[in-house]
């Protein structure tokens, strides 16, 4: 069975949700670093190396496809990056995983589910 992962950076500019999320994480035993926008959740993954990373899709500045990409090119295939949104509709998840997302998950989450969902995408 593969090291489970400890280290997440959470990409979220809402709030509330970061919190919540946040609070599921730590909570299973994770440890998380926030970042609030795109730019700064990229300088944040190149000095915090997480296992992996939890990405909100539209973010201010630099939307979160784009701070995705921008981790594939320093990164590789080798950094988790899991697509967190509220953008659901048909093709949405296909876009994130043309941007490099290795996972989805769509907001608002399901608190009873969401660390295991986590898990799922690792």
């Amino acid at each position: 069975m593969a090291q489970e992962m400890h280290s997440v950076l959470l990409v979220e500019d809402d709030l509330p949700s970061a919190y919540l999320v946040r609070y599921l994480l730590e909570s299973a035993g994770f440890e998380v670093t926030t970042a609030h926008d795109g730019t700064s959740g990229v300088e944040a993954a190149l000095a915090h190396k997480p296992d992996f990373v939890l990405m909100d899709i539209m973010l201010p500045g630099m939307s979160g496809l784009d701070a995705t990409r921008r981790l594939r090119v320093e990164y590789g295939p080798d950094l988790p990056v899991i697509a967190l949104t509220a953008y659901a509709m048909k093709g949405d998840r296909e876009t994130a995983i043309d941007a490099g997302c290795t996972g989805f998950i769509t907001k608002p989450i399901d608190p009873s589910t969401f660390v295991d969902e986590v898990r799922a995408c690792l």
